[in-house]
């Protein structure tokens, strides 16, 4: 075999293993950078970038932290942008150095133990801390104010999140009524009891329940689409199957609200799955 003959089949060998290569690089990108397509899955106001069920929740958690401390629906797009880029709504156990959690927070740069930084309520609270001690941060650009709260390496990062994280954050505060919906095909069985205190501890409300059922107060519109979103977000994870308000209805095989054919009366209600024993009962 001539030498320019090996160099052929060198050079044919060499384009092949790129091409593979480049698959696999192109395969591990999509799974792994582009987190928020896939099934099932959650948007606010069609937004293009579809959530997971465990994206939604904690996007829910820190919008529902932000709603606690009177905070406006900027200071929650702040931070849900913030997350997204740090850990793509990923509560991580795992980050650069020893940085953890949904804002991949350190606790040597005196954020916090690491165990309380992975508790989604605790993490949000945090980065509210900080953020409303940041000057103008009502009025600056949100790259420039993630960034004063972050310190990030990568200032300028945050600001490709900004449409994403303004839709959901319309949708979580109740600005934006019906905003939010999620396509979950088998939620899990019902939670009541968990679903209640986990409302009162984020939303401050407190829910009746009877059965499978939550009936939850609601003082003025804004604040009923409130829960009605964060009951949304939390369906995967409580077993939501349907939430009525406002004549409105989302059904977890949905992939938008749909006008209510009987009205459910006043605040919102929240139907959850029937558990196997109660099925079979």
């Amino acid at each position: 075999m001539t030498t320019r003959a090996r160099t052929g089949i060198a050079l044919a060998i060499a384009a092949t293993l790129l091409v593979v290569l480049g698959i696999v690089v192109s395969n591990w990108l999509n799974s792994h950078h582009n987190p928020f397509q896939a099934a099932p899955a959650c948007n606010a106001a069609g937004d293009s970038y579809d959530l997971t069920p465990e994206q939604a929740g904690n996007a829910a958690t820190i919008g529902a932290i932000g709603i606690q401390r009177g905070l406006p629906a900027r200071a929650v797009t702040i931070a849900l942008a913030a997350a997204m880029q740090e850990s793509k709504l990923r509560n991580l156990d795992y980050g650069d150095a020893d940085s953890v959690g949904l804002f991949q927070q350190r606790p040597s740069q005196g954020w916090g133990p690491a165990a309380k930084l992975q508790q989604p309520r605790y993490a949000a609270g945090k980065f509210y801390d900080v953020l409303v001690k940041v000057r103008a941060w009502q009025t600056r650009p949100l790259t420039v104010v993630a960034q004063a709260v972050q310190r990030s390496g990568y200032p300028d990062a945050y600001a490709q999140w900004e449409p994403t994280a303004k839709a959901l954050s319309a949708a979580l505060t109740g600005t934006q009524p019906a905003a939010l919906s999620c396509n979950y095909p088998n939620p899990a069985h019902g939670q009541p009891a968990t679903a209640a205190a986990a409302l009162t501890a984020d939303l401050a409300v407190r829910p009746h329940a009877t059965g499978t059922a939550l009936a939850v107060p609601v003082a003025t519109s804004r604040g009923g689409w409130r829960v009605a979103s964060w009951a949304v977000a939390k369906g995967q994870q409580y077993g939501v199957t349907e939430v009525h308000y406002a004549g409105k209805v989302w059904r977890h095989g949905d992939s938008s609200w749909q006008p209510e054919k009987v009205p459910s009366g006043s605040g919102v209600h929240i139907m959850l799955a029937k558990s196997v024993a109660a099925a079979v009962g």
